[in-house]
């Protein structure tokens, strides 16, 4: 059994903004050999998500627009109680409960095994600062 492990590190410049990492770990994938096997993609920072889905830039405005509905930016600790510590991110962690931490992939035959359309995406809430994305390989 094989085990490779790489750290993404992300800067998005926008307070909230999706950046495909797809190519980037299927380059992963190829230097780790691993022919069979699983890769884990996980946001390191609790303001951040990876997730899978379409690569389409309308999707991606219609989730902007969904997740700022359900969870407004709202720096002050009016309307949420976690910005009272000073914070002014609580939109940020509630988006990113909503998006999911991580997600798994098989790798068959030393390729990401994806259905049709599908992506990954590192999605940013909290953005304008250097945050770390695991990447985590283990097979044959």
């Amino acid at each position: 059994m094989k085990s490779h492990t790489e750290y993404l590190t992300m800067n998005v410049p926008a307070r909230m903004d999706f950046v495909n990492i797809t190519p980037r770990l299927e380059q992963i994938v190829a230097q780790s050999g691993v022919r069979e096997g699983l890769l884990l993609c996980n946001a390191m920072h609790i303001t951040a998500s990876i997730f899978i889905n379409d690569d389409e830039p309308g999707l991606h405005e219609d989730y902007k627009a969904w997740l700022e509905a359900l969870a407004p930016f709202d720096p002050s600790p009016a309307r949420y109680k976690h910005n009272r510590t000073g914070e002014d991110n609580a939109d940020a962690h509630h988006k990113r409960q909503i998006m999911g931490r991580e997600v798994m992939i098989a790798i068959t035959k030393g390729k990401l095994d994806f259905g049709p359309w599908e992506q990954v995406f590192y999605g940013e809430f909290d953005g304008k600062r250097p945050k770390r994305v695991l990447v985590k390989i283990i097979g044959e």
